[in-house]
């Protein structure tokens, strides 16, 4: 893997809260955090078991007790740099983040983590808070030991139209020099990459995106 620690260590490994995003608080309003559990709750499948697919930070950095893990392909939704711009959590005003998120289209490798249900209640609404302020959808997800029914967090065609997405060069500076309250860009692509690969599961798109970030921050020493 091109991009090290060392390399990701250039840019800072956070910053003072640059602010909330006006966006982001419009999409909070009217009791959104309890509303978007209790709906989850209420559309449980019928094992009454609660299963989230992971495909970025939710794979190092779950913020909820698992009780099973479970390596996972979900049909019909891609893995990309689209969720942005973040000016406030892994990025800031005048160097902006783009997160991960599920696009329509191709496949997805994972891994889907089953909630513990003695912490349910609480521990989902706090996820739900840490994750962008978008209700998750109930997709299917393909393991090893069958199909689970799951939640996951994905980018809606209309959220995207209404944003923009930046250009294949301006995106690669975004992920190497965004840094936000939560963390640097930098930071998350690294361990993203390597949770995957120690997972098993290489994405090409992903191994791309650390190379050409390597190469970004290299030519910044």
């Amino acid at each position: 893997m091109r991009l090290t620690r060392e390399l990701v260590d250039l840019i800072p490994a956070k910053i003072e809260d640059p602010g909330p995003m006006a966006n982001v608080l419009e999409l909070e309003a009217d009791n959104y955090l309890q509303r978007t559990t209790d709906d989850v709750l209420a559309n449980l499948p019928d094992d009454d078991d609660l299963w989230v697919f992971a495909y970025g930070s939710l794979i190092w950095r779950s913020r909820f007790t698992r009780d099973a893990r479970r390596n996972a392909r979900v049909d019909g939704w891609q893995r990309k740099f689209c969720l942005g711009p973040d000016t406030r959590y892994r990025g800031n005003p005048d160097a902006p983040g783009y997160m991960l998120s599920l696009l329509k289209g191709g496949q997805c490798e994972g891994v889907v983590l089953r909630m513990a249900k003695d912490v349910r209640d609480t521990e989902l609404l706090s996820m739900i808070e840490t994750e962008p302020p978008l209700p998750p959808v109930w997709i299917d997800a393909q393991t090893p030991e069958g199909t689970v029914k799951c939640i996951a967090f994905v980018c809606p065609d209309s959220f995207l139209e209404e944003l923009g997405k930046p250009s294949p060069e301006e995106l690669v500076k975004c992920l190497a020099t965004a840094v936000g309250m939560y963390g640097s860009m930098p930071d998350y692509v690294l361990n993203t990459v390597q949770c995957l690969e120690e997972s098993g599961i290489h994405d090409p798109y992903l191994w791309e995106m650390q190379e050409r970030v390597a190469e970004y921050l290299e030519e910044m020493r």
